[in-house]
């Protein structure tokens, strides 16, 4: 496995102002006229972040599964400072810069890339999903343990079933059932992905558990590379 040190880019926004803006400019470009990957084909990707407020340091993880098998092809880690301070909103300018060079540190392409978060469902409709797949260009998708501030009506209790995630009367994502009786799991589009697509994916990955082995195995493996970066930082 691999793990590399960032520095954070020095045009990166110090400010929410000019934070904002550039959720506005990127937004823009994502794609949304794309179904993406069919599902259980080729490679996924789950990354995911961990931090350490205290010490100022952040680690990301991206791990590659064989989307077929769900088989662990390739993992990376990166460890790095925290990139901008906790604002609700503009979390992805926390962890996009270490997320970047996880994935970029994959000896091979990680093909489609699951977020611990939103994409689309977002109150600037702009999550890290969004973010990350713009930066990218890869397809992505968010998946969510919770709706964030947008309501829903509870999809019925087997596997699969869905409900819309509104804000409003938009629909920015979907309330997918991975097991039966238990809480759903929140689906939107990141970029270059349809939110059908999404939702077969979440269900492909969300095998034997309410979250998809992306997410669980990526949460498992930063939380690792965390303890590690500040045991030998302290």
């Amino acid at each position: 496995m691999t793990t590399v040190t960032v520095q954070i880019p020095d045009d990166w926004p110090a400010t929410e102002e000019r934070a904002r803006a550039v959720q506005d400019e990127l937004r823009a470009r994502v794609v949304r006229d794309e179904p993406g990957p069919p599902p259980g084909t080729g490679r996924v990707t789950g990354v995911d972040v961990a931090y350490d407020d205290g010490r100022d340091v952040v680690v990301a993880a991206a791990v590659v599964l064989d989307a077929a098998t769900l088989a662990v092809v390739a993992e990376a880690t990166a460890v790095g400072r925290i990139s901008f301070p906790y604002v609700p909103g503009l979390l992805a300018f926390r962890e996009i810069p270490t997320v970047l060079a996880a994935l970029e540190a994959l000896p091979v392409p990680p093909g489609l890339v699951v977020c611990d978060g939103y994409g689309l469902a977002h109150p600037r409709r702009f999550g890290l999903a969004s973010h990350l797949g713009v930066l990218t260009d890869l397809p992505t998708i968010g998946v969510a343990k919770n709706p964030f501030t947008f309501t829903y009506d509870d999809p019925d209790a087997t596997r699969g079933s869905t409900a819309p995630l509104l804000a409003g009367a938009e629909e920015v994502g979907r309330a997918v059932r991975t097991r039966d009786g238990v809480k759903p799991v929140f689906v939107s589009v990141g970029h270059r992905t349809s939110l059908d697509n999404a939702c077969a994916h979440t269900l492909a990955l969300a095998c034997a558990y309410r979250l998809p082995e992306t997410t669980r195995r990526a949460d498992a493996l930063c939380r690792a590379a965390l303890r590690a970066a500040t045991d030998y930082s302290a």
